[in-house]
């Protein structure tokens, strides 16, 4: 194999890394804004960055970790050359794309997104309700108010809520209702639930519901810290493994078997 099917080779498995390098970095940027409370306004997918938008075509996710597989293993193939690249190289392409994650769809996306703002907006709106029962309002009016003062995604749900609260609906449920329809809101149902069913003052059950979301929320935050400083060293260990390797151990070992070949 010359140095050229070899430089090559190499260079196809670093971009197909180079690609998937991106979209990690895309996603860690994404979850740093979300963790930092900067990602509200951003859009997942803004209009000026969809490819679609620009009158580029937008090549389905199967497609793209079909190509990416068979380029890895393609570069892979021709870096080791003979009857073991090519064994070696499908092996790579196969574990590659049973592997690579699963591209999802904008409806999925946005989904998902929805569901972490509503679980970001959980602590406040707890507060808010608190504060609204603590002062004597009736349960609709002090979910109608909360509805108003929050924003999307949380206002909408609880506007909804506190329009069947209105008309007459059973408190438990309305409240069952929507921690069925949205799960991140699970916990601020069942607390209501267990409130309107056995007469207690919803107020303190809220704010001790509101303080432990926000401590479980800064231990995911360190958690992801902290998972976060053993990933980075991933790719330093991909880089610098294989070079130490070939700068290292390779020339050594080169010599000592030619010395042992010249000796015998």
């Amino acid at each position: 194999m010359t140095w050229s099917e070899a430089s090559a080779g190499l260079g196809a498995l670093l971009v197909a890394a180079a690609g998937g390098q991106a979209r990690h970095g895309w996603r860690a940027r994404r979850r740093a804004e979300v963790l930092l409370g900067t990602g509200d306004q951003v859009r997942l997918w803004p209009a000026d960055r969809w490819p679609a938008a620009r009158g580029s075509p937008v090549l389905p996710g199967w497609v793209r970790r079909a190509a990416t597989a068979v380029a890895a293993g393609l570069g892979a193939a021709a870096f080791l050359g003979g009857p073991g690249g090519l064994l070696v190289g499908g092996l790579l392409a196969v574990g590659l794309h049973r592997w690579m994650p699963r591209a999802r769809s904008p409806a999925e996306r946005r989904a998902v997104l929805e569901e972490e703002r509503l679980v970001r907006q959980l602590p406040l709106t707890a507060e808010l309700l608190a504060a609204c029962l603590a002062s004597a309002a009736s349960p609709a009016a002090a979910v109608a108010a909360v509805g108003a003062s929050v924003d999307a995604p949380m206002g909408p749900r609880l506007l909804s809520t506190a329009a069947e609260l209105a008309l007459g609906s059973p408190p438990e449920d309305c409240w069952r209702r929507l921690g069925e329809e949205h799960p991140p809101l699970a916990p601020l149902a069942r607390c209501l639930v267990r409130t309107s069913l056995s007469g207690a003052p919803a107020s303190a059950a809220l704010s001790g519901l509101a303080s432990g979301r926000r401590a479980e929320a800064v231990r995911m935050a360190h958690t992801r810290v902290r998972r976060a400083g053993v990933l980075a060293t991933a790719p330093l260990g991909l880089c610098f493994l294989p070079a130490f390797v070939l700068v290292g151990v390779a020339p050594v070992v080169m010599g000592l078997t030619s010395r042992f070949s010249h000796a015998m």
